[in-house]
């Protein structure tokens, strides 16, 4: 299964498209970062990674979700 890879620097969104059931949880609740009609239309310099992480794990068919490509200011 392909997953595509799209990053902030500080979170990576990955996004397997055969999973998607395309319920737009995803545009509903991140318009500026999901932008179904462009291309990548995954923009994740639009939310902060909390915001990213927060929406991801509300996907239902779990075809996004995430790896932290460095740990947040206030983490060790």
């Amino acid at each position: 299964m392909e997953t595509k890879e799209y990053s902030n620097g500080e979170i990576t969104v990955l996004w397997q498209a055969e999973k998607c059931i395309h319920s737009g949880i995803c545009v509903k609740t991140l318009p500026k970062v999901y932008t179904p009609k462009e291309k990548p239309w995954v923009h994740p310099h639009e939310a902060d990674a909390a915001a990213l992480k927060d929406q991801i794990e509300h996907c239902p068919s779990g075809a996004l979700t995430y790896r932290m490509d460095k740990p947040a200011d206030n983490e060790h």
